[in-house]
């Protein structure tokens, strides 16, 4: 056997960093890692990440973060799932929950006999059989009972919270936890000249620190996976247009929603992120039909609340590199590529490349199948959900601009093209290996899009209409009631988990 890893280099701080660094720090191995994170306060980190999605309760209970003092510290509120609006036309509006619709019913999936319903003229629409989609319509939340009497009861939450504070607090916890923090800036990656594995990283103040494993989480630089070894990257741009943002802080009004808000513009769309403390915006934009001055200025234009910063610029290739992990280098969040936000996977991205790093974490031989393997779980997760993103364009029934009737008449990939022919044909939601997205979430989209299918599971037509209508009947009128008894989110804050403040 080969020998074990025992020193661990994080080139790079922010949340991938220190995501990293807690993560590792709560690794039990063959023997303790020596955990070494460093990074320049000289250098900015992109730090407008403020959504997530529920894979984050189980990162953070795993890291071992208490959940009351993690949203205190980061005045985080609480995520049900996201309202997209004038997607699909203007005017328009749907939710994304993290839940399914309904329960299945004698094996046949609930949207079935949705469909067959749909197909009679009657109008239907998914949310009002997800408890998840009416605690958000009443701007209600509350913590999911871990053992729910009913299916219809079952659903996730995620958070929002101000990255920046996140990745403080995780710093801290990871610094007590033995990872040792270098404020400095990387000046060379020396490689190793036998196998061009990387050596050691030398600090502009001469500093060499040597180490077995290399975590690059140097944001869009890239600065040992691109850069010093020469992995390559591959843009997704002909289907996923926007390459630029501007991100900018506003005062909240109001009340804390329990969902972020996913707003289409005219050449993209905007972002709404309900903190305690503050609202996230941005607009995400195409440079190819919307100048920087125009998107700066929609987003300046339609924001709620007295804007607190002065609007930062942001640009990117969505795409991913051709590895995740090459020799003893391997990369998190946008060192290792960046897809748009409007699913809020960034964060998630980091979680699960942790997750498969550490089931297949190296001895010092780094077996060339273990990295191949992870390399192609990673292509295949960001390949899902790619096309996951590419269908909220897609779908668009807008051709009001240039942006969308671009976005409607592009090719797309066959993989995806496939899921919506087979949906359209047959009501049969395709998922695939290493999906994030799962089945509630395709159907979301596709009723939200009104895509109606032709057919319907041929079981689902064996309850006569009359007594499907009124079990759906039953089904709604007890999930509005039991959200009524829901405090609002606001309420639910202020009570459990009202964030620190200043004094």
């Amino acid at each position: 056997m080969t020998a074990s890893i025992s020193r661990v280099i994080i080139a790079g701080g922010g949340t991938a960093g220190w995501m990293a660094a807690i993560s590792l720090a709560r690794f039990k191995t063959e023997s303790p890692l020596q955990i070494t994170l460093v990074e320049s306060s000289q250098i900015g980190t992109v730090g407008v990440g403020e959504a997530t999605i529920p894979g984050i309760v189980h990162f953070n209970r795993k890291a071992g973060l208490n959940e009351l003092d993690f949203i205190k510290a980061t005045q985080a509120s609480f995520k049900l799932g996201i309202q997209f609006e004038n997607w699909y036309q203007h005017d328009s509006k749907f939710f994304h929950p993290f839940a399914d619709f309904g329960m299945p019913v004698d094996g046949v999936a609930f949207h079935h006999y949705l469909n067959r319903l749909a197909s009679t003229g009657v109008p239907v629409n998914y949310e009002n059989y997800s408890f998840a989609c009416i605690l958000a319509q009443q701007n209600k939340f509350a913590q999911p009972n871990p053992q729910p009497q009913s299916p219809l009861a079952d659903y996730s939450y995620a958070y929002h919270f101000d990255a920046s504070l996140y990745a403080a607090y995780l710093k801290q916890q990871a610094t007590a936890a033995g990872v040792q923090h270098i404020d400095a800036e990387i000046a060379h990656v020396m490689l190793k000249p036998d196998n061009g594995f990387i050596e050691s990283l030398v600090l502009k103040d001469g500093t060499v620190l040597e180490g077995d494993l290399f975590i690059d989480c140097s944001g869009f630089r890239s600065l040992l996976l691109g850069q010093a070894l020469g992995v390559g990257y591959q843009s997704w741009q002909h289907w996923l247009l926007c390459d630029g943002a501007f991100a900018v802080q506003t005062t909240r009004s109001g009340e804390i929603l329990p969902y972020t808000r996913s707003i289409a513009m005219d050449a993209g769309w905007q972002w709404r992120i309900p903190l305690q403390h503050r609202m996230g915006n941005g607009h995400i934009f195409s440079s190819a039909f919307c100048t920087d001055e125009q998107a700066r200025q929609t987003l300046l234009d339609t924001v709620e609340g007295e804007v607190l910063t002065e609007p930062r610029k942001l640009s990117f290739t969505p795409g991913r590199r051709d590895k995740i992990w090459h020799k003893n280098c391997f990369a998190l969040g946008l060192a290792s590529g960046f897809l748009e936000p409007l699913e809020s996977t960034s964060i998630s991205l980091v979680q699960t490349a942790l997750a498969k790093l550490e089931a297949f974490f190296p001895s010092q031989g780094f077996a060339e199948c273990d990295i191949t393997e992870v390399n192609r779980l990673h292509n295949l997760e960001l390949e899902q959900i790619r096309d996951f993103l590419i269908l909220h364009y897609k779908l668009t029934g807008r051709r009001d601009t240039e942006f969308w009737r671009h976005c409607a008449d592009m090719t797309i990939p066959d993989s995806l093209a496939h899921k919506i022919e087979l949906y359209r044909h047959r009501g049969h939601v395709a998922l695939y290996d290493q999906e994030s997205f799962k089945h509630s979430s395709w159907l979301a989209m596709y009723n939200g899009f009104r895509v109606l299918p032709q057919q319907f599971d041929a079981k689902a037509a064996v309850v006569p209409l009359d007594l499907l209508q009124q079990k759906l009947s039953q089904m709604r009128e007890s999930m509005e009631t039991a959200a009524m008894q829901a405090d609002s989110h606001q309420t639910f804050i202020n009570r459990h988990c009202p964030a620190q403040t200043d004094g």
